[in-house]
């Protein structure tokens, strides 16, 4: 697993190095503490998964093109999706009163709530500068509406609060809003950098979404993998927080109705009274094994979608990636 992980950035080792340079030039302001903040929450261990697919996407496609100018709009681009992340992050720690992230305090927990949002501001509205840099109006539209989509996901699972009503096909709404957007954007706008044609361009969009996807289905079950004193930092965090994710909406449909009625009051009610009953509903209907298999389903979707490149490190990087999403146990 940490092989594979290691070999996925090995193929882009000197455009992940020129990124993580332009992150620090990027958060450069005249007030000292945007630039605190946002060093600490770039900085805070994060995997960079999207900025990666921006540069996979357009090395694989042969960015750039024979003939042209030697390029590194793809480190901009690949920048300022790191930055439109981050901001989400900033916004979501706020909103959901979160106090850890990443085994370390939260930049709310820390500074407070107001600098928090004003900060994720400043990273939100960097990306748009950087965004005019890279010069492409195909990929403003795409970053653009993607913003509004990640927004409106985000929106979604709000409202969901405490919802045990939800059904399968709304979770993976409310996921491919919050969540796999901003992967599918990262890969299409790498693929439009490096002029990808219309068959190429839809497979490495699609590649992003179902890879998003895996991602947040094996987040989501981890969640509830292992027991209340092994599952790590913010132990059963969807459940305190009311979130009808993916192995609860399969726990309720499985189970007995004496089942089901506890998890939809544990749903309702928050908190973690219930977590060690929930923990064990889940298992005893195989909710865990359905969200994992799920996973793998949209793992092997993104997959497919590699077929259309040319064989390439970048492209079994990418493939490694599908791999390494359903893997994970962190």
């Amino acid at each position: 697993m940490q092989s594979n992980a290691a070999s996925i950035h090995a193929s882009v080792a000197e455009d992940f190095a020129a990124v993580n340079r332009t992150i620090l030039d990027q958060l450069t302001s005249r007030i000292p503490l945007v630039e605190t903040i946002g060093q600490y929450i770039i900085e805070s261990g994060g995997k960079r998964l999207r900025p990666l697919l921006v540069l996979l996407a357009a090395r694989a496609l042969g960015y750039p093109r024979d003939g042209d100018a030697p390029g590194d709009k793809h480190v901009t681009l690949a920048t300022l999706i790191e930055f439109m992340h981050t901001s989400t992050l900033l916004h979501d720690d706020v909103v959901d009163e979160s106090s850890r992230r990443r085994g370390k305090a939260t930049a709310n927990d820390t500074w407070g709530n107001a600098p928090s949002v004003l900060v994720g501001d400043f990273l939100y509205s960097r990306s748009f500068q950087m965004m005019v840099e890279v010069g492409s109006m195909r990929i403003m539209q795409v970053l653009s509406g993607a913003t509004c989509v990640i927004a409106e996901g985000e929106v979604q699972q709000l409202t969901n609060i405490g919802n045990a009503d939800i059904e399968e096909a709304d979770y993976f709404d409310t996921i491919q809003g919050k969540t796999a957007m901003l992967f599918e954007a990262a890969s299409h706008s790498g693929a439009i950098l490096a002029g990808a044609d219309a068959e190429q361009e839809q497979a490495l969009r699609l590649y992003g979404r179902y890879l998003g996807l895996a991602f947040q289905l094996i987040d989501d079950l981890l969640d509830y993998q292992g027991d209340a004193k092994t599952m790590g930092k913010n132990v059963g965090d969807d459940l305190a927080e009311g979130k009808p994710t993916l192995p609860l909406i399969h726990a309720m449909r499985r189970g007995s109705p004496e089942q089901a009625t506890l998890i939809r009051q544990a749903i309702s009610d928050g908190g973690l009274e219930r977590l060690d009953e929930v923990l064990a509903i889940v298992r005893d209907t195989g909710a865990l094994e359905y969200t994992q298999r799920r996973a793998e389903e949209m793992a092997e979707k993104a997959r497919v979608q590699l077929e259309i490149l040319a064989p390439s490190t970048y492209r079994d990087s990418m493939e490694t990636l599908t791999r390494v999403a359903v893997e994970r146990d962190v």
